[in-house]
């Protein structure tokens, strides 16, 4: 199957709100369409995510500041999977960091990649496109100087809604490494130099 990762940048904008637009991924988050808007590099406080046209609006600005950061793949032209992947200092101001994952060590001397989240198209799943866009957030991390990636998937599989920052499995593959946990997450580190 023919796939193509990019970068998201701000003239990708509309592509990416459209994809949350159609992209159904949990009963309860396709009621109010993420957006992903509370895994970015903004201090929530302050912010109203209260309707989805209010998250859809914020993530387009998001999206054309650079504030949200990840990849976009493709299949024929069209947008059928994301992973937010940002600077993890960055992010600790943001909803879900707040909300989530304040237990979890930061050194503001390191400079490290987290993956957050992933939403692939329901008929797209199985299809390895989360593998895809992991081997390139990898390789563009490396590139682009940072000492490592992390993740923070559940200690155990759930469901594809509730295992949104990948399964466990998905890490191993790629030679992550446990190297901690918190509440019902582990988190999964790859050391890039």
């Amino acid at each position: 199957m023919d796939i193509e990762i990019k970068r998201l940048t701000p003239e990708l904008a509309d592509d990416y709100v459209h994809f949350f637009d159609v992209t159904p991924h949990d009963a309860y988050v396709d009621a109010h369409k993420c957006y992903c808007v509370c895994w970015c590099a903004d201090d929530y406080e302050g912010k109203d995510f209260s309707t989805a046209q209010k998250r859809r609006a914020a993530a387009h600005a998001y999206v054309q500041q650079g504030i949200i950061t990840g990849y976009l793949a493709y299949h024929e032209g069209e947008p059928v999977g994301w992973m937010n992947a940002n600077v993890k200092v960055d992010c600790l101001k943001c909803c879900s960091w707040r909300m989530f994952m304040k237990d979890i060590p930061v050194d503001p001397s390191e400079k490290t990649k987290s993956v957050f989240c992933f939403v692939v198209a329901p008929h797209m799943q199985r299809h390895g496109i989360a593998s895809k866009l992991l081997e390139q957030a990898i390789r563009d991390a490396k590139a682009d100087g940072f000492d490592a990636i992390e993740a923070y998937p559940n200690k155990h599989f759930q469901s594809v809604a509730a295992d949104f920052m990948g399964p466990a499995a998905l890490y191993d593959k790629y030679g992550f490494e446990t190297v901690g946990e918190t509440g019902e997450k582990i988190i999964v580190r790859k050391e890039l130099k």
